[in-house]
């Protein structure tokens, strides 16, 4: 007899980093209502990147959500096989502005904060980068990112005629 196969699940090979985690108030008639703000990026380190920011009653709930959200906007970013990107790129969200610059190979990662994770996550490995606005908010800053990297196209072989 033949046996039942089970179908197997695709598990998930993304990676997830938590950026911020804030403590957000609510003024209702019994008084203060406190909850907390999670900013979550994943990646697979193949170029595949995904930010979401949910809130919820405590801080693994909130983080649980974050990262659901995230996994639904995934975006792929195309990188050389140098592990840099192929060309300098600037964006602006709100009040952050970001500039990628690509290095050479074997100078790795060149910048701080958000910037550095995202770029970790994406599996980016030469860049360098500068925030040249004054903010200090990270989710902004994780979004001019990625609008960044939204600027880079795939490059296809040109064929020859």
């Amino acid at each position: 007899m033949a046996k039942k196969q089970k179908k197997k699940k695709k598990k998930d090979k993304f990676k997830n980093n938590v950026l911020d985690i804030t403590r957000t108030n609510r003024m209702t008639a019994g008084g203060r209502q406190m909850r907390f703000r999670a900013v979550v990026a994943i990646g697979d380190e193949k170029g595949k990147i995904g930010i979401g920011v949910a809130k919820g009653d405590d801080v693994s709930k909130a983080i649980q959500k974050a990262e659901k959200k995230a996994k639904r906007d995934v975006v792929e970013i195309p990188i050389t096989e140098e592990g840099t990107i192929s060309r300098e790129v600037k964006a602006k969200f709100g009040p952050s502005e970001i500039l990628l610059l690509p290095q050479q190979k074997g100078r790795g990662l060149v910048a701080g904060g958000t910037v550095r994770v995202i770029c970790n996550l994406l599996g980016i490995e030469d860049i360098s980068s500068k925030v040249i606005s004054r903010t200090r908010n990270k989710l902004n800053n994780a979004r001019a990112t990625i609008k960044a990297l939204k600027k880079l196209k795939y490059s296809s072989p040109k064929s020859k005629k």
